[in-house]
C-alpha cells in the first residue's frame, strides 16, 4: 500500500497558483498508477487527477485545462501544479494509488483560497 506524505499547501488568493508534492513510499511508484485527490469541508473525498505508468493522464471536469499531475520516479514524488485557483478549490488534498478505497491515507495538506 502507498505510505503517502504531502506537502506544499497554503493560503493562496483567487486566481493564483500552488505546487503540491507527494513522496510516496511502499509501492513500486515507477508502474503505479497514481492520483491526487480532495476533500472540502463536510464533503466527500473526490479523485481529480490521475497520471499512469506511461504518464496519460486524466482530470476531473471542474480542474481540467487548470490542474497539471506530473511525477517524478527516480524521487517517489508526485505532483500538481494547480493554476487559477478558485475558492471552490479549498480542500485538504491527498494522493494515493489511482481509485483507492481503503484506510490508508496520508496527513493531506491543506489548501485555502480566499481574499
Amino acid at each position: 500500500q502507498v505510505q503517502p506524505v504531502e506537502s506544499g499547501g497554503g493560503l493562496v488568493q483567487p486566481g493564483g497558483s500552488l505546487v503540491l508534492s507527494c513522496v510516496a513510499s511502499g509501492i513500486r511508484f515507477s508502474i503505479a498508477h497514481m492520483a491526487w485527490y480532495r476533500q472540502a469541508p463536510g464533503g466527500p473525498r473526490e479523485q481529480v487527477a490521475t497520471i499512469s505508468p506511461t504518464r496519460t493522464t486524466n482530470y476531473v471536469s471542474s480542474v481540467r485545462g487548470r490542474f497539471t499531475i506530473s511525477k517524478d520516479n527516480a524521487k517517489s514524488t508526485l505532483y500538481l501544479q494547480m493554476n487559477n485557483l478558485q475558492p471552490e478549490d479549498t480542500a485538504v488534498y491527498y494522493c494515493n494509488a489511482a481509485g483507492y478505497s481503503g484506510s490508508l491515507w496520508g496527513q493531506g495538506t491543506p489548501v485555502t483560497v480566499s481574499s
